[in-house]
């Protein structure tokens, strides 16, 4: 009879250690879980992304025990098929929250809405994806950066100083199918418009310098009287800068730029750059994590995520 009581106190001791054992598990199982961010950007050749990478690295060293974060990019500012890819890679991986910066404002929103029907968050930085193509997929998707039509105007509207009725100007224009590229350049025309000077000549210089300096050259060739070129971001803007000097026509021409990267400083300082717009790279993916965070800890689903967050732009002169 001792031998039987005794085994089944046993075996009644290993169930109530399994019972007390196994919410505790749980509990640490939960606990231990961390979201996996990942920071989907466009060209890592631009310095504007390498500097919101760093932000978003930084910012995840100083929270280690908040979240994980993958950060991606593509080669270059049209390779829209392999951002693609990467969001797709992202999906099979299983993370919580992408944060995208599209390099298509249209292209992107198909594979948004896999990742988000795989029940992830998705939040859209830097540039907006299209709300009505969202729309037609019923997708709310947060968007957190600057108003960039506001920005531009800001640079417009100091070079327009320099300016007077008349004047011709012409405009590099970032990638077209990019809603923040076609803001820069209304924000541009509606400096110019003020002023009354005339906008000779719109192309896009595709965000890259040696576009920027290709697309630069031909217009200082076609229109010889243009008296600024305005850039939708500082890599067009260096390009523009080098036009201008194989022109012969430095201190003749004006440049103005966007993004106030590292690489522009010199040329703010020294004339050669009139003005660019500082957007905050480091801030608006923060913001953008944060925004995914905030809605992993208050168990939202993307249905209910819908909005702007924005972020600021301010003008950066010598």
């Amino acid at each position: 009879m001792n031998h039987r009581i005794r085994r089944r106190v046993m075996a009644a001791t290993v169930v109530l250690t399994a019972a007390a054992v196994l919410p505790v598990s749980s509990a640490y199982a939960q606990a231990a879980h961390k979201p996996k961010v990942a920071l989907v950007m466009k060209s890592l050749a631009n310095e504007f992304f390498l500097t919101m990478e760093t932000g978003a690295k930084d910012y995840q060293k100083h929270n280690p025990n908040n979240f994980d974060l993958i950060t991606n990019g593509i080669k270059d500012e049209t390779d829209t098929a392999n951002q693609i890819r990467i969001v797709e890679q992202m999906i099979v991986s299983k993370v919580d929250v992408i944060v995208l910066a599209p390099a298509d404002s249209k292209a992107l929103v198909p594979v948004v809405k896999k990742a988000v029907d795989a029940g992830i968050i998705v939040v859209n930085i830097d540039n907006r994806l299209d709300p009505d193509v969202l729309k037609s997929k019923d997708l709310n998707v947060p968007f957190v950066g600057p108003d960039n039509r506001k920005g531009a105007q800001k640079v417009g509207d100091y070079l327009a100083k320099k300016l007077k009725s008349g004047d011709e100007v012409a405009i590099l224009e970032g990638v077209s199918t990019t809603t923040n590229a076609q803001q820069r350049t209304a924000g541009f025309k509606d400096a110019m418009q003020t002023v009354g000077a005339k906008v000779v000549s719109v192309q896009s210089g595709e965000w890259e310098i040696d576009k920027g300096n290709a697309v630069a050259s031909a217009m200082l060739s076609e229109h010889p009287g243009v008296k600024a070129l305005l850039a939708g971001n500082d890599n067009m803007a260096i390009g523009a800068v080098s036009a201008v000097r194989a022109a012969g026509k430095q201190g003749k021409v004006y440049v103005v730029g966007y993004d106030n990267i590292n690489a522009i400083r010199p040329m703010l300082k020294d004339g050669r750059v009139l003005a660019t717009a500082d957007q905050y790279a480091a801030k608006q993916a923060v913001f953008g994590i944060d925004t995914g965070l905030k809605a992993i800890n208050e168990h939202k689903k993307q249905s209910e995520l819908s909005g702007v967050v924005e972020t600021p732009v301010d003008l950066i002169t010598k």
